[in-house]
């Protein structure tokens, strides 16, 4: 596993704009903030909302991609350490070709583990990912493409793993994503009993 972090410049067109304000506007109403300008990204003045809210974690977060989601996979290692979180990489490590289900199992395994709280996995769409991660006995990974499935699939679904596509959305979006599940915990209440029918699923499956 390495840590390490690349820059990539991506432009950003009227579409993935509109879904940038959308995604700033919600990561504002979760944060109860009204001052966050989503098309300039997120920054470290909204990074450090997200710690004073969620606190300090004491376990690094894992991450890995496939080749196709190594791009993305850079930016928000990037976006990561420069706010203060350890990371830990599974790889892939460069472009070339990598099979996702690879990185997404040595990943998953070790969420299940304990050996970390929080998983992000990336490949084209994050479908192959999230399959494979919830594989593992243990495991809820969940693709998410806007703030709010991030956001609900902590608080509803205590889901330990993000996934998503590099060909689905850009490094902005993603960083809002990322920001948006990071300050999510899992809120209990009526989705405590549908969660607990999850694992006992595992037990008796695996």
């Amino acid at each position: 596993m390495l840590l390490f972090a690349v820059h990539c410049a991506c432009g950003t067109g009227p579409y993935q704009r509109e879904a940038l304000d959308q995604a700033g506007g919600r990561l504002g109403s979760l944060l109860g903030r009204s001052d966050l300008i989503p098309s300039q990204g997120i920054g470290k003045a909204v990074a450090g909302v997200l710690r004073r809210e969620t606190g300090t974690m004491t376990k690094p977060i894992a991450i890995g991609s496939d080749d196709a989601g190594f791009a993305l996979k850079s930016v928000l290692i990037e976006w990561l350490v420069e706010n203060g979180y350890e990371v830990r990489d599974f790889g892939a490590y460069s472009p070339d070709p990598v099979d996702y289900p690879d990185v997404a199992v040595e990943l998953a395994r070790a969420v299940a583990a304990g050996q970390f709280d929080r998983g992000v996995l990336i490949c084209g769409t994050g479908i192959g990912m999230a399959i494979t991660a919830n594989k593992v006995p243990g495991v809820r990974a969940a693709q998410a493409h806007d703030t709010y499935s991030a956001e609900r699939a902590r608080k509803s679904n205590d889901a330990q793993i993000l996934t998503m596509g590099g060909r689905v959305v850009g490094p902005e979006l993603g960083k809002h994503i990322l920001a948006a599940w990071l300050a999510s915990e899992f809120e209990g209440g009526a989705s405590a009993r549908k969660v607990d029918k999850v694992k006992a699923l595992d037990a008796e499956l695996q």
